[in-house]
């Protein structure tokens, strides 16, 4: 399918004029779309693929794949029925890891997770309800996806 056109995003497949079997491309373009849209992956990045993977969960490769993910560095790879298919990353997108609930993005050609950010301590004047008022704040930010709590 790789000589017909493509859309300028994310190169889902479009149908081309008179072209056989076009449940083919739609179904390849709607499952690639069920993994982008709202993505939400199980872990990553990660070098090798999880054992036992249940269709439609998608991971973040890593900088250096190996095994079935060899050379497909950085993509979003998505289990299906037929076998890992890849969503090469695009500039400022973002996914939800779902092992611990970070919002990781894709800059500067790589996945960048929050910062980690440790509850406020020591100091030698002890404010409670300060450290009270930022933990929860920490807690929040943390539930956001916006940076770990540490």
């Amino acid at each position: 399918m790789t000589d017909l056109p493509t859309t300028p995003r994310f190169a889902l497949p479009l149908l081309g004029v008179a072209q056989a079997q076009k449940e083919v491309t739609h179904n390849e373009a709607l499952t690639l779309l069920d993994a982008l849209v709202h993505s939400a992956v199980e872990a990553g990045p990660l070098a090798t693929p999880p054992v036992g993977p249940e269709e439609g969960q998608c991971w973040i490769v890593g900088a250096t794949p190996t095994a079935a993910w060899s050379g497909q560095a950085n993509a979003i790879a998505i289990r299906t029925g037929g076998g890992w298919r890849f969503a090469p990353p695009r500039e400022g997108m973002r996914a939800t890891r779902l092992t611990d609930g970070a919002l990781l993005r894709f800059v500067g050609g790589a996945w960048a997770a929050p910062a980690t950010v440790g509850a406020p301590s020591g100091g030698s004047i002890i404010d409670s309800e300060a450290r009270s008022a930022i933990s929860t704040l920490i807690l929040h930010l943390a539930a956001q996806g916006l940076l770990i709590s540490g």
